[in-house]
């Protein structure tokens, strides 16, 4: 109940109007913090949906496959800068964007990340590992504006915030690599 609770608390307060503006008005935060916190709200949430119908997420999503699926496919969207462009000037998406996210990305990723098997988890990251990493290298290295809500000098910005996570991502799968997982499994 106290996830519940946190998560409708962070929810609405990135829902608060000056939050909202403050948010998706610098490229870097619009992206790499405010659609984070979006999912982090729905995963919070999420534990009590999961537990309240369980037998619906139990058939839809036995294995965790479909619900990975599915964050894959719209955290992709939401990585175009097209995307992010259209939330600000078009408010269908800028509610798909504020309701889709923590329902369709942070309830889902709640639900599936566990019933992936190791392999199932390990092949989710390795798949967003490059992408991070793609995005970062065509935020940065684009000669022209791609985003046209936001500068160029912002967009190159939020390239490097993606190249920071990809090492982050990097520095990690090292770490797992050579560190004993077998306590883990017992």
């Amino acid at each position: 109940m106290k996830q519940l609770i946190a998560g409708m608390i962070l929810y609405v307060i990135l829902l608060f109007p000056p939050v909202l503006n403050f948010l998706e008005s610098i490229m870097i935060t619009h992206m790499l913090l405010q659609l984070p916190l979006l999912i982090f709200a729905g995963w919070l949430i999420g534990k009590v949906i999961t537990e309240k119908y369980k037998d619906f997420f139990d058939k839809w999503n036995a294995n965790g496959v479909p619900g990975m699926t599915l964050v894959f496919f719209v955290t992709m969207y939401w990585m175009l800068p097209r995307a992010m462009d259209e939330a600000l000037l078009f408010w269908p998406v800028e509610f798909f964007k504020l309701v889709g996210l923590p329902l369709l990305v942070g309830i889902p990723l709640r639900d599936s990340w566990n019933k992936l098997k190791e392999v199932g988890q390990s092949f989710v990251f390795l798949n967003y590992l490059p992408m991070f990493g793609l995005m970062g290298w065509l935020y940065i290295d684009t000669p022209v504006q791609i985003c046209n809500s936001y500068l160029e000098a912002e967009q190159q910005i939020l390239g490097w915030g993606f190249l920071v996570i990809t090492v982050a991502m990097v520095l990690y799968l090292i770490q797992y690599v050579f560190t004993d997982q077998s306590e883990k499994d017992t």
